[in-house]
C-alpha cells in the first residue's frame, strides 16, 4: 500500500512557474513508476508526465513537453513536477499516482496506476 500526498499548487499568472511535490509512504518507493495527471473541470483525467523506475526514463504529454520536468528523489520518497511557462490551459487539479506493476511500452492511462493522491489545484490566470 502506498499513500501519496501532493503539495505546491496555487494561483499564478501565465508565464509563471510552480513546482509540485508528491510525498509517498512506504519502503519500496523506488520500485514504482511515478506519474502526474491532471483533470480540468468537465474533462477526463489526462496523463501529464511519468518517471519510471529502474533506469529513470521520463515521458511527457505533448502539451507539456519542453515546459514541465518530472524528477524524483528516492531517498526522500518524493516525486516533483516543475512547471514552467504556465498557460491558462494548464489550469486543473493535479494528481500524483504510483504504479507497482510493470506495464511495457508507453501506456500511461490512468487505469494502469494503482495509487492516487488527493490532488492539488493549479490555477493559471491570463
Amino acid at each position: 500500500q502506498v499513500q501519496l500526498v501532493e503539495s505546491g499548487g496555487g494561483l499564478v499568472q501565465a508565464g509563471d512557474s510552480l513546482r509540485l511535490s508528491c510525498a509517498a509512504s512506504g519502503r519500496t518507493f523506488s520500485s514504482y513508476d511515478m506519474g502526474w495527471f491532471r483533470q480540468a473541470p468537465g474533462k477526463e483525467r489526462e496523463f501529464v508526465a511519468v518517471f519510471r523506475r529502474n533506469g529513470g526514463s521520463t515521458f511527457y504529454a505533448d502539451s507539456v513537453k519542453g515546459r514541465f520536468t518530472v524528477s524524483r528523489e528516492n531517498a526522500k520518497n518524493t516525486v516533483y513536477l516543475q512547471m514552467n511557462s504556465l498557460k491558462p490551459e494548464d489550469t486543473a487539479v493535479y494528481f500524483c499516482a504510483a504504479r507497482g506493476r510493470w506495464v511495457p511500452g508507453e501506456d500511461f492511462r490512468p487505469g494502469t496506476f494503482d495509487y492516487w493522491g488527493q490532488g492539488t489545484q493549479v490555477t493559471v490566470s491570463s
